[in-house]
């Protein structure tokens, strides 16, 4: 039986990632089940569920974060696709990457936008007919 940090972050990220989420999830577990597990109870359970700060702004935390760390390409696309699904737009992300410039040095902040856009047109193509 899971624990109730479990389930709560579980929900958490399904409703932040969707599919996204869940694919990263399953591909972890291969490698390591126990690093899966300490993922969703920890950032999504414990963090991502407390009430202060909305998913929306938790999200902007994170792209700036991952933007600046300027080595998280795979989890910088994934929370892209986060942010958009908790009400970013796509100006707000691209406003994100240019505050970044100013902080963690135009590098960073290209291959965030860089990241930004491969999402953007995966979205398009998904959702175009």
């Amino acid at each position: 039986m899971e624990s109730e940090r479990y389930t709560r972050g579980w929900e958490t990220l399904k409703g932040i990632s969707g599919q996204t989420g869940e694919r990263v999830i399953a591909a972890l577990r291969d490698a390591s089940p126990e690093l899966a597990r300490y993922t969703i109870e920890f950032p999504y359970g414990d963090v991502y569920s407390r009430g202060v700060l909305s998913l929306k702004e938790r999200e902007i935390a994170t792209l700036a974060a991952l933007t600046a760390l300027g080595n998280a390409q795979p989890q910088l696309k994934a929370h892209v696709h986060s942010a958009l699904n908790v009400g970013c737009t796509r100006e707000e992300v691209e406003e994100i990457m240019i505050q970044m410039a100013v902080y963690a040095g135009f590098p960073a902040a290209l291959n965030g936008m860089f990241a930004a856009k491969e999402v953007f047109d995966e979205r398009d193509k998904a959702e175009s007919p």
